[in-house]
């Protein structure tokens, strides 16, 4: 233990040094990875379906605030929507215009949730976001978290659906929009797994606030045990399909996930906990103070060894010599 804390250290300390570098170098893969997955999986406009592109922008987005990852990822997926179905690209456009509005009035700060979400979904694990929120974050996260869950679907039903929207281009517009926002409406297993990751955020989030022992842990571990209990309620009430092993599995990875981020942002000793007690003019005061558990890093002491007199004065006549001094 003490040499990972140690570890924990060193990774502090290299963090705050070369902040200005790494900041810069996280935005550019995380606009990186989802402008590469966001062709991956629709790549119908192949102007922007190119590795060059995707390197330019995404080293564009490094140098700009977070929230512009977002917008730029949304304008790939409309372009190549569009270039499937104008009708499809509109009804798209409206939905995330719906999105935005929440977003930017409840969570602006969650950025990097509402990108992340639809990785780790392709990664099979999106569990992770909404303990790891829970823990880190605020109720209001749940509206990234709800955001991000959208955009998964709403790609993967453009993805499923190209067939029979490239069929229908002889239909009316109307036909298109019905089947279209029908469609999306209809995807109950979206609702749930939306819904299922609220409520597991908040739960997450109530009990990691409380002032007993260990309630990150049982944050974690509660957490993890309500998300499989409602996704497999919300199977049972909706018939959404969901794969029970996968489901089991994805959890499990999520929680030893959500332990490390415990470790490096909550790491502390219940066994030298104090409670103590003072008063005012106007209120008693009952505190209770949880120790961290931090070390120090040991520091590298350089020796500096002097040479001998001796020595320092037949260097002093050689180098006198080579002048001609």
């Amino acid at each position: 233990m003490t040499s990972l804390l140690v570890a924990k250290q060193y990774l502090k300390k290299f963090y705050g040094r070369y902040e200005v570098y790494l900041i810069p170098l996280w935005k550019f893969l995380l606009a990186f990875i989802s402008l590469i997955l966001i062709n991956g999986k629709l790549g119908f406009m192949e102007k922007i379906d190119k590795m060059t592109i995707v390197l330019i922008v995404a080293l564009m987005c490094s140098f700009m605030p977070m929230n512009f990852i977002i917008i730029v990822a949304a304008a790939f997926v409309l372009l190549h929507v569009y270039a499937l179905s104008l009708e499809c690209a509109v009804v798209v456009l409206a939905a995330f215009l719906l999105m935005f509005l929440l977003y930017f009035r409840f969570s602006p700060r969650d950025t990097a949730v509402v990108l992340l979400t639809p990785i780790c979904f392709w990664m099979h694990i999106p569990y992770v976001i909404p303990i790891a929120m829970g823990l880190l974050g605020s109720p209001a996260s749940a509206v990234s978290v709800a955001c991000g869950t959208v955009v998964y679907y709403l790609i993967a039903y453009v993805n499923e659906s190209t067939t029979t929207l490239i069929s229908m281009e002889a239909e009316e517009i109307t036909a298109k929009f019905r089947f279209i926002i029908d469609g999306m409406l209809d995807n109950r297993i979206m609702v749930v797994t939306a819904a299922v990751f609220a409520m597991t955020l908040i739960l997450v989030y109530l009990i990691r606030r409380l002032s007993v022992g260990h309630s990150w842990t049982i944050a974690i571990v509660a957490g993890s045990l309500v998300n499989i209990m409602l996704l497999l309620v919300g199977d049972l009430m909706f018939d959404t399909n969901v794969a029970i092993g996968e489901v089991i599995l994805g959890t499990a990875v999520a929680a030893l996930i959500a332990a490390v981020i415990q470790f490096f942002a909550f790491h502390v000793d219940y066994g030298r906990t104090e409670k103590v007690q003072f008063e005012d003019d106007e209120y008693y005061y009952y505190v209770k103070a949880v120790p961290k558990v931090t070390v120090s890093t040991p520091e590298r002491k350089v020796k500096k060894i002097n040479q001998p007199k001796k020595i320092r004065s037949s260097q002093k006549s050689a180098e006198e010599k080579k002048t001609g001094k």
